[in-house]
């Protein structure tokens, strides 16, 4: 009895071995590619007494997010944006002291 039981864990723990070397059958991910494309632009010919009008291009700064839509703090404009004045208080590490009621109060509002 203990013989065949002796085998059959040397089978088991031979197929377990066996079947932990073969390589996976499911493919990674492939990763996301961008493609840009360039626009080419002529521009028509200018005839001799019309007047050329220069277009204005607005810029727009906008913060620059992160995938799951929270700022990015590695810029500039968002570091500006997320200093904030504390209401009382401070304690020596500048975060604001919650022992003080004005505080309190500033922390529920956010």
């Amino acid at each position: 009895m203990k013989k065949l039981l002796s085998l059959i864990a040397i089978a088991a723990f031979g197929l377990t071995t066996a079947f932990a070397q073969t390589p996976a059958t499911a493919t990674p991910a492939k990763a996301k590619t961008v493609v840009k494309k360039e626009v080419k632009t002529t521009a028509a010919p200018v005839k001799a007494g019309a007047k050329q009008e220069a277009k204005k291009v607005e810029t727009k700064t906008t913060t620059k997010v992160k995938a799951d839509g929270t700022p990015d703090m590695r810029f500039k404009e968002n570091k500006a944006k997320a200093v904030t004045k504390v209401a009382g208080p401070t304690k020596k590490d500048g975060t604001a002291d919650m022992r003080y009621k004005a505080n309190k109060a500033a922390a529920k509002k956010n």
